[in-house]
């Protein structure tokens, strides 16, 4: 069972500017930084074993494709053997490690209100409001998802909107259809400065994309981080969250 008690003035909100909120994410990255790692590495063991059991290897040498056509490139990239289960599993995978991501947010405030962070609050969100987070990624999953198979761009576009989702499941204790109405409507008012932040937290988040990929194990976290703190910006420091 969990209370929600007001916390001290303790901790720190970013004004509310693209720029400002970036800079209290890099600020809150750079103290949970190894909680993070460990989520990461998690992810990493989980997608190894999908990988071993669908036969699909994500990481061809895409220069075999160069003397292809555009036709011929997507015929040939979307008809490799195992595809379809990886990317199946790989999904729901993702979806049932949300929680996880929920958990760095919360050790975020922690970190941000000076209060001893524990490695069981990496797993708060497997204990509280389970079912709303699982059902919220389940919906902005197939969203994003969607939205990818239009030449990926429109997912730059769409994804801001859902930049709160994931504090106000936490901190709110609200369900996944009032956190989708609440972001939305508060995203769509203040779209300019929330594609933005949501644009610069993704390219920060994929740019381990450069250390041949095995730096997105360092940086792709950051956009939850970004989320709390965009949180932070325009629905105050959140109350903290405390366990009997």
């Amino acid at each position: 069972m969990s209370d929600f008690n007001e916390f001290d003035q303790q901790g720190s909100a970013p004004n509310r500017d693209t720029g400002s909120i970036i800079s209290h994410a890099f600020e809150m990255y750079k103290g949970v930084f190894l909680y993070a790692l460990v989520v990461m590495i998690i992810y990493i063991i989980g997608d190894s074993i999908i990988k071993s059991i669908s036969g699909f290897n994500s990481y061809t040498n895409y220069s075999d494709f160069k003397d292809f056509d555009e036709d011929a490139y997507k015929e040939i990239l979307f008809n490799r053997p195992g595809m379809t289960l990886y990317y199946s599993f790989t999904g729901l995978f993702t979806i049932l490690l949300s929680p996880l991501f929920v958990g760095l947010i919360y050790i975020s405030n922690k970190f941000n209100t000076k209060i001893p962070v524990e490695f069981s609050d990496l797993f708060i969100g497997y204990r509280q409001n389970l079912g709303n987070i699982l059902l919220y990624s389940l919906i902005t999953n197939i969203i994003l998802t969607i939205a990818a198979m239009m030449c990926v761009i429109p997912v730059f576009f769409v994804f801001p909107l859902f930049l709160l989702g994931y504090p106000v499941l936490l901190f709110e204790n609200a369900n996944a259809m009032d956190a989708i109405s609440k972001t939305y409507n508060i995203a769509k008012e203040n779209y300019g400065i929330f594609l933005g932040t949501g644009i610069l937290s993704a390219l920060i988040s994929i740019s381990g994309v450069l250390l041949c990929c095995f730096g997105l194990i360092f940086t792709y976290p950051f956009i939850y981080i970004a989320m709390y703190s965009v949180y932070c910006a325009y629905l105050g420091k959140p109350r903290q969250i405390t366990y009997k």
